[in-house]
């Protein structure tokens, strides 16, 4: 891995976790989402400081190049989180539907006991 791609890793890093915090800070992010970034950060400082951490994983893998397997790497793990928040919405949604429906049916009853004490 170069310098150039190690420092470019540390300081972009760094920002994001810095946004992150900022996020928190500002009760824009929740927590549970914070580790996950939190965590990203922490993984690509250490590659930056052990280049031949990734460079390992990448010949294990069969990857020519570092920077391939990073991008590869980034590219799966993301997927994941995409995977997990389409899990997630998912069981937003059936619990927003099942609200809607019960206000729905307790408005229904409100009015048919309104029309029978009239």
């Amino acid at each position: 891995m170069t310098a150039l791609l190690r420092i470019i890793l540390v300081i972009v890093s760094l920002g994001t976790f810095a946004l992150v915090i900022q996020k928190i800070r500002a009760a824009k992010m929740q927590i549970d989402d914070s580790i996950f970034w939190v965590l990203i950060c922490l993984m690509f400082v250490i590659f930056a400081i052990f280049p031949a951490l990734p460079d390992f994983m990448a010949k294990m893998l069969g990857i020519y190049s570092t920077p391939n397997f990073l991008f590869l790497f980034i590219i799966f793990v993301l997927l994941l989180k995409v995977f997990s928040l389409s899990i997630h919405i998912g069981v937003l949604e059936k619990k927003m539907r099942d609200m809607v429906q019960e206000q729905a049916l307790d408005e229904y009853e409100d009015k048919k006991a309104m029309k029978e004490k009239n």
